[in-house]
């Protein structure tokens, strides 16, 4: 038995593929992060956002937290503030899913929207919602959690990294948004198998990573146009710049063949963790995530298209 509904994030199953895989492939498994309260990964960030800050006396009752952000993290964040009683304010854009909007609306966020050009997720989007963040933050009423910058989000994703040493793997990969999670689970990942193969992902029409200009997308969650500060390429074996569609047709192959229904940016990490597992051939393990669900992404063409 739980005391609180915040006991309820972590420890989500770690299941294998089947039918995706082909011969001579390595064991991939994917971690359902879906399985988390609000159906998403960043719940384990934003509990350690908010108690990390709460243990320094940065975060204290009456106080309101704030952040930008495409969606997941603004749902956690909104989860985590209802559970514990901050109020909640939020600068995103109608370029994310609308189901994401909702569900921070549903915990009680007062949301602020910076407009999108056409739906996408344009270079300058980011630094117009983050500018939007920085004028807002001079109120000392706000706690500003900063995600893209704040180190406290390492703390949720080793809790991850140590939950995934159970598969023993030998490559990880995630894709990129604040890079908290590769970065978080990467470290410990490494520190348990020096020889661990990290591979950091990304859109292939916005691959900063790979030294490519930002360019417009629509993987919530990925990509923000600039290489984020939490990302070290030193621990990074390799960046995988990949196509949106490849990524977007992997959502429905989970789908449709394995079962699993998951939003844009796990397909981006499926697709790679194909990729990953014919390179490394038979009797090696390639994990991964599956950073939320479906549900999220329904109100789109993700599903319907083909």
């Amino acid at each position: 038995m739980k005391e609180s509904v915040l006991e309820a994030i972590g420890n989500t199953p770690l299941v294998p593929l089947r039918r995706l895989l082909e011969p001579g492939m390595a064991r991939i498994f994917l971690k359902l992060e879906s399985c988390n309260p609000t159906g998403s990964h960043k719940d384990r960030m934003a509990l350690a956002l908010i108690e990390q800050a709460e243990v320094r006396g940065d975060l204290r009752p009456g106080m309101t937290v704030l952040e930008c952000t495409g969606g997941s993290t603004g749902s956690s964040l909104a989860f985590v503030c209802a559970a514990k009683g901050y109020p909640f304010q939020v600068i995103s854009s109608d370029a994310y899913a609308r189901e994401k909007l909702d569900t921070m609306r549903a915990f009680g966020a007062e949301l602020l929207i910076e407009p999108s050009l056409g739906g996408q997720i344009t270079p300058d989007l980011w630094p117009r919602m983050l500018a939007r963040a920085e004028e807002l933050r001079k109120d000392p009423k706000f706690y500003y959690t900063d995600q893209f910058r704040n180190r406290d989000a390492l703390v949720g994703y080793q809790a991850l990294g140590r939950e995934l040493l159970e598969a023993n793997p030998d490559a990880f990969c995630a894709a990129v948004g604040t890079a908290g999670v590769l970065m978080g689970v990467g470290s410990v990942l490494r520190q348990h198998n020096p020889q661990v193969h990290l591979c950091a992902l990304e859109p292939s029409s916005s691959a900063v990573l790979s030294g490519q200009p930002a360019g417009p997308h629509t993987i919530d969650g990925t990509a923000a146009g600039f290489i984020p500060p939490l990302y070290s390429a030193a621990l990074v074996d390799q960046v995988m710049a990949l196509d949106e569609e490849l990524a977007r047709a992997t959502v429905r192959s989970l789908a449709r063949q394995e079962g699993l229904f998951v939003g844009t940016s796990t397909g981006l990490n499926v697709a790679a963790a194909l990729q990953l597992a014919r390179q490394l051939g038979p009797h090696k393990t390639v994990v991964t995530l599956a950073c939320d669900t479906g549900l999220k992404y329904l109100s789109g063409d993700l599903f319907g298209s083909e």
